[in-house]
This record gives C-alpha cells, structure tokens and sequence, in this order.
C-alpha cells in the first residue's frame, strides 16, 4: 500500500512540474511582446508612413505641457507631410497677435531621410509652410516611442514626447 501511495506521489508531483514547465514566464512574454513591438515599429519606419501623436510638448524655457487631452499628430508620407501640432513658445515674426494657430501645416517635403542608428532610427524632413520653413526632426526607439523636434523660422524651437503608428486609413461616407 506504502509503494501505491509514493508512485501515486510522484506520478503527481511529475504531472505538476510539467504543467508548470510549459508556461512561460512574465520576462518570457514581456521579451516577446518586445520583440513584436520592434517588428512593428521596423515596418512603419522602413515604410515612410506613420503618424507621430504627441503625449507631451516640451517648450523651451517653459514646463512640461501635457498634451493627452489635445488632439495633435504629425502625418508622416514620403510625399507628403501634415502638421496639426500645438505650438508653446515664442513667436519672432510673422505671427500676429492672437492669431497663432500652432504649427499647422502641410506640404511636399524638400528633404525625408530615414537613419537606423544604434538605438533609435533618426527621420530628418523639411517642408516649406505658407509663411515658414519647417525642419523636422522625429527620433524614434525601437520600440515605437519617439522625440519630435520641430524648428522654424520665425518661432523658437520645441520638442514633444509621444508615439508613432499606423495611419487609419478614413471611410468616405
């Protein structure tokens, strides 16, 4: 009865180890999605086509200015690029009064590069707006987060901290 007993034992303690064995880990499946993320963020970059949202904008010489709440992107084409970025900073000419409605522009850029360098992939582009040239500066990590720099002529320079994806493509009703 005493050898049943111990055979059943292991017997059961060898189907608990097994089932155990077959799960991965937290550090297995957070490396996994790692993984999946680079993969992603590799296609969108190597395509030209992606849209950067900005989380927070970074003005010189002020705070941190949460963005979650304002709509804003940068669209990304090779021939084509459309800013809807909020603007926080100063203004040196051009600009009148009450009358800024942040870097909004759009156009066919004169320079687009794209750069893998060891961290991050560095996207330069320069578009001429109706009143302003606009130097475009998008550092993007391997896994999709990413530092927008914008410099203009006639404003000071300002940077933002947010994420690139995938253009939704919009329905025509």
């Amino acid at each position: 009865m005493k050898s049943k007993s111990r055979i059943l034992l292991v017997f059961l303690l060898f189907v608990v180890t097994m089932g155990f064995a077959q799960e991965k880990t937290r550090k297995q499946l957070r490396e996994e999605r790692k993984i999946e993320k680079e993969k992603q963020t590799a296609i969108l970059v190597n395509s030209k086509e992606f849209v950067f949202v900005g989380q927070k904008a970074l003005p010189q010489g002020f705070r941190n200015i949460d963005l979650t709440t304002n709509p804003n992107f940068i669209e990304f084409k090779p021939d084509f690029i459309k800013s809807e970025m909020p603007f926080f900073g100063r203004g040196y000419m051009g600009i009148g009064y009450g009358g800024d409605k942040g870097l909004k522009f759009e156009g066919k850029p004169s320079i687009f590069t794209v750069e893998k360098a060891k961290k991050t992939y560095e996207i330069k582009a320069t578009v001429r707006g109706e009143q302003d040239v606009f130097k475009i500066s998008l550092s993007v990590s391997f896994e999709g987060s990413a530092t927008l720099t914008i410099n203009s002529n006639n404003r000071s320079s300002i940077s933002y901290y947010g994420e690139i994806s995938k253009i939704e493509k919009k329905e025509d009703k």
